[in-house]
């Protein structure tokens, strides 16, 4: 969507926030529909200005994450999301009152040093038809960070809400996404880009179809998100999703077909195979199944 060209005129969509948009939109009529269905109360659980601030840095995650990729290519945003440990255990400290272990800031930093060897060592061939030769910009290495520090702080600002206010998984991803609707909207109105995203769409029906699909993969992995941070924690969410960057990099280098150098490769699988994900799994196991129980 960011990175290939539509139609003969070669446009490329430059409509971030739009996307964030048609993501929780398509969220939200589904969990208000799940919520109908088994006739659950659709009462807000917590404050409203809790929901949106869950729903501001979620808002600012996606935009951050989409932004990015106009200057670096997917699969060095993808090992860079192998960082996001560092930040979760940081928030976790100060939102959650939580404690680690040298070991385990250690371990983050380790899988962090693999992602540094891929980002600052790119192949040849393998540049953004944006920013030619610029694989890794000011900017984008910039949004990468914003994408890791809200990242960090919604997953655990999420985990905070479902342990302060024991509310049900729908009922936090209706109002979250439903904050999302409003505030992305007025971003799209403010700053103009709501009509020229639609016209692009029309003028470009496969662009449609392919904000369609990732509206709908956005909406499927919430709920496995939102379930996963209710049930284990936000950072044994963040370790599952260090351990699937590597089959993300391997279906981006193959579909799109992105040169790796050896340097990258030596960066992934310094990434991948680093203990920190059993370590950190480990330890969260227990807690995550007795609070299984307790939601149980």
């Amino acid at each position: 969507l960011m990175r290939v060209p539509y139609g003969a005129e070669k446009e490329f969509f430059r409509y971030s926030l739009f996307l964030v948009f048609c993501n929780r939109i398509t969220t939200s009529m589904v969990s208000a529909l799940v919520l109908l269905s088994s006739k659950k109360s659709t009462d807000p659980v917590a404050p409203i200005q809790k929901y949106c601030v869950v729903s501001f840095s979620n808002i600012l995650t996606t935009t951050c994450q989409y932004e990015a990729l106009k200057y670096v290519s997917f699969p060095v945003q993808t090992l860079a999301k192998c960082a996001k440990m560092i930040p979760v255990m940081i928030w976790g400290t100060i939102i959650m009152k939580k404690k680690y272990g040298g070991k385990d800031y250690f371990f983050a930093v380790i899988v962090t040093m693999g992602c540094s060897l891929f980002i600052l060592y790119p192949a040849s061939m393998d540049v953004s038809p944006l920013n030619k030769g610029r694989e890794s910009t000011v900017w984008g290495v910039s949004l990468m960070l914003g994408y890791l520090g809200f990242d960090g702080f919604t997953s655990t600002f999420q985990d905070k809400l479902f342990k302060g206010y024991e509310m049900e998984i729908h009922n936090q991803i209706f109002y979250t996404t439903m904050c999302s609707c409003v505030i992305s909207l007025s971003g799209l109105i403010l700053q103009n880009h709501l009509l020229p995203a639609v016209d692009f769409m029309v003028r470009h029906p496969d662009c449609f179809y392919d904000v369609l699909i990732l509206s709908t993969v956005a909406t499927a992995s919430q709920f496995f998100i939102s379930y996963t941070i209710r049930t284990f924690g936000a950072l044994t969410f963040a370790t599952i999703m260090t351990t699937r960057q590597l089959v993300s990099i391997l279906l981006s280098c193959v579909w799109f077909v992105h040169p790796l150098s050896w340097m990258q490769w030596v960066g992934a699988g310094h990434c991948i195979r680093c203990p920190v994900c059993q370590n950190l799994l480990k330890k969260q196991t227990a807690e995550g199944r007795g609070r299984e129980l307790t939601v149980a």
